[in-house]
C-alpha cells in the first residue's frame, strides 16, 4: 500500500475542495487561510475600520466588500493590501476553481496580482496533483515552480538550495537576530544547516518539508563515450533533473490534458529543431538568440542549467506543421545564480493543435 504524506502543511490545501475533475474549489477555509497571510494581519497601529473589516471577513471571507469600507482604512498600506486581497478572492471565486484562475490569468496577458498570491495558487496546484506522489525528489523539484532557486557548484554538483533559506542562513546562521549579531562580530562561522537530498535522508523530507533546507542535486547523468561507437551512462542513483521533468508532465497533464514525456538532455543537435519554451526569462532569450543563430557570449551559455526534450504521446494533439516533432525546453539562471521558473510557460507556449 502506497504511503501518502501531508508534506508543504502551510500551503492551505487542507482547506481546499475538488470537483469531478479533481480541480481546487476555493472554500470559505481557503480563503480565511489567505486572511492569515501576514499582509492582511492586524497591528497594534490598525484603525477601527480595519478592525471591523477583519472581524467581519473572518466570520464570511466571501462576503461583498463595498468601496466605501475600504476608503474607511487610514493606513494606505492596509488598504492597498485589502484591495489585492478582494481582486485575488473575487477572481478566484469567479473562476470556481484554482486551476481555472491560474489558467484564465496567464492567459490574460494582465497579471493583476502579486507574485506572493501567484506562488500560493502555484503552490495548491503542485500539492494536488502530488496527491499521490510518494517520491521526496519530485516533491522537492516542485518547489522550484514557487520558490526561487540558488544555483551553486560543489564538488562537480551543480546544486539547487532554495534561495530565502539560504540567503537567512548566510545572513543570521538560522539563529535570528542574534544569529546575525555574532556573525558581524567575527563570534559566529556560517554554518551549511543545509543537506543534499539523497536516497538516505529522503524520508526526512516529508516531515521537513516547510523549511525549504535541502538542496536538489540538478548534476547531469555522466556518459563516457566508449571505442567501436558504444557509449557507456554512469547513471545517477536519483537525478534532481529527471524529477523536475516528472512534476513538469504531470503540470501539464493536469492543465492542459495533454499527455508529454519530458526528459534532460546534454545539447540540441536538431538540424530541424522547429519549437522550443524556456522554463525562465534566461532560457527563453538564450533559446531565442541560439534558434536565430545569433551569437551567446560563453558568460550567458554557462549560465544554462538543463536542456529538456518534450514529446507529446498523440502528435494529432500538436500543430500539424510541428507534429512529430520534439519540443525543447531550457533551464538557465540570471546574473546571480538564480533560477525563477515561470511555469506558465510550459502552458502559454506549448505548440497545441487548439487551446485546451
Amino acid at each position: 500500500m502506497t504511503t501518502l504524506h501531508d508534506f508543504w502543511p502551510g500551503c492551505g490545501f487542507q482547506t481546499l475542495d475538488h470537483d469531478v475533475r479533481g480541480w481546487l474549489l476555493p472554500t470559505d477555509g481557503y480563503l480565511l487561510w489567505l486572511l492569515a497571510r501576514p499582509e492582511l494581519a492586524l497591528v497594534p497601529e490598525s484603525c477601527a475600520a480595519e478592525i471591523a473589516l477583519h472581524e467581519s471577513l473572518k466570520v464570511s471571507p466571501a462576503r461583498a466588500v463595498i468601496s466605501a469600507e475600504l476608503a474607511a482604512l487610514q493606513d494606505d498600506d492596509a488598504r492597498e493590501n485589502y484591495t489585492v486581497f478582494l481582486r485575488f478572492r473575487d477572481g478566484l471565486l469567479a473562476a470556481g476553481t484554482l486551476e481555472a484562475y491560474y489558467l484564465q490569468l496567464m492567459r490574460s496577458g494582465a497579471v493583476n496580482v502579486p507574485a506572493v498570491f501567484i506562488d500560493a495558487v502555484v503552490q495548491a496546484l503542485l500539492r494536488n496533483l502530488l496527491d499521490n506522489c510518494n517520491d521526496a525528489f519530485e516533491a522537492r523539484a516542485a518547489e522550484m515552480l514557487f520558490r526561487p532557486q540558488r544555483i551553486t557548484l560543489q564538488e562537480g554538483q551543480m546544486l539547487a538550495g532554495d534561495r530565502a533559506t539560504l540567503d537567512m542562513l548566510n545572513e543570521t546562521a538560522g539563529l535570528g537576530e542574534v544569529g546575525r549579531l555574532l556573525l558581524q562580530s567575527g563570534a559566529l562561522q556560517p554554518t551549511a544547516q543545509v543537506k543534499v537530498l539523497s536516497a538516505d535522508n529522503a524520508a526526512q523530507y516529508w516531515h521537513e518539508s516547510e523549511r525549504h533546507h535541502f538542496l536538489l542535486d540538478l548534476t547531469h547523468e555522466l556518459t563516457q563515450d566508449l571505442s567501436h561507437g558504444l557509449t557507456f551512462k554512469m547513471t545517477r542513483a536519483r537525478s534532481g533533473l529527471k524529477a523536475l521533468a516528472r512534476v513538469l508532465e504531470r503540470w501539464v497533464a493536469h492543465l492542459l490534458g495533454v499527455q508529454v514525456q519530458i526528459e534532460p538532455v546534454h545539447q540540441v543537435i536538431d538540424s530541424a529543431w522547429r519549437w522550443h519554451v524556456g522554463l525562465d526569462v534566461e532560457s527563453t532569450a538564450i533559446l531565442n538568440d541560439l534558434y536565430q543563430d545569433r551569437p551567446v557570449e560563453p558568460e550567458r551559455m554557462a549560465r544554462l542549467v538543463s536542456l529538456f526534450t518534450l514529446i507529446f504521446a498523440n502528435p494529432a494533439e500538436m500543430r500539424a506543421d510541428v507534429a512529430g516533432k520534439p519540443v525543447y525546453l531550457g533551464l538557465a539562471t540570471n546574473a546571480e545564480g538564480v533560477v525563477r521558473i515561470k511555469p506558465q510557460n510550459l502552458l502559454l507556449n506549448l505548440p497545441l493543435a487548439s487551446a485546451s
